[in-house]
């Protein structure tokens, strides 16, 4: 195989891959304020930081799974609306234990209890836990179809294989015009 194949399919699977955080993150960004709203509104009505924080994200977990499994990975094999739906709520449940450790971490450990301290904990944690969530959505819950027998091997070695959108093959050398 020459360089540019791999070249060529490294490019593609970045392109695909960038594609998917784009939607992944734009609901994300969505189900973020979502949360946000949530959250101060429990705030407002006296419940306590993790209680608001574990209501607010149920809620907008509800949300990011249908927009996920019918936007960002709906060229995804389906597994099952139950399985998807109980492995997606487990992982967003370890999404929200790295969010709250950042709001109890801020909240009890360093007695910053104001609302921009804590608002300012659930950015960072959420950030933190959506790069946790991309990746763990994508290797459990909406997995990757299996190669057809007919596809050729992937160029690099994880990628998968895919029609391009131009309709040349994965893996096909496109040769630019001279």
């Amino acid at each position: 195989m020459s360089i540019r194949r791999y070249t060529d399919a490294g490019h593609r699977w970045l392109r695909r891959i960038a594609r998917e955080f784009a939607k992944f993150g734009s609901i994300g960004a969505v189900a973020f304020v979502l949360t946000t709203v949530l959250f101060n509104v429990c705030r407002a009505l006296e419940i306590g930081p993790l209680t608001s924080i574990t209501i607010a994200t149920v809620i907008a977990t509800t949300f990011s799974y249908f927009a996920n499994r019918h936007w960002t990975f709906r060229h995804r094999e389906r597994s099952g609306l139950r399985r998807e739906y109980i492995l997606f709520f487990g992982l967003n449940g370890v999404g929200l234990v790295i969010t709250q450790m950042f709001i109890g971490a801020t909240h009890y450990g360093l007695g910053l209890d104001g609302k921009i301290a804590e608002n300012a904990a659930l950015v960072v944690g959420t950030g933190a836990a959506m790069v946790f969530r991309f990746w763990a959505y994508r290797r459990w819950v909406f997995v990757a179809a299996p190669a057809s027998p007919e596809a050729p091997a992937p160029a690099v070695p994880g990628a998968q294989n895919v029609q391009e959108p131009l309709g040349y093959p994965a893996g096909a050398e496109i040769r630019p015009a001279r």
